[in-house]
């Protein structure tokens, strides 16, 4: 089983990387499998590779499931 999480890119890096934030934290990642992304679109990522382009509804929507799973 794996988990990918959608993730806001926040600035486009060189050499088709990005930095995106989640939950306050900032990680670079790769861009090669994806095309055409933008700072504040969210991907879908897994393993340090963004995998897809998310619709931001969609995106916002699985971070609060997240954040409501949070037991604190």
């Amino acid at each position: 089983m794996c988990l990918a999480i959608p993730v806001q890119v926040v600035a486009l890096l060189p050499n088709d990387n990005a930095l995106i934030e989640v939950g306050g934290m900032r990680k670079q990642i790769s861009l090669v499998l994806v095309e055409d992304i933008k700072v504040g679109d969210y991907v879908i990522v897994h393993v340090g590779y963004a995998l897809s382009r998310l619709d931001p509804f969609e995106a916002e929507r699985t971070l609060k499931l997240f954040s409501e799973m949070d037991p604190e």
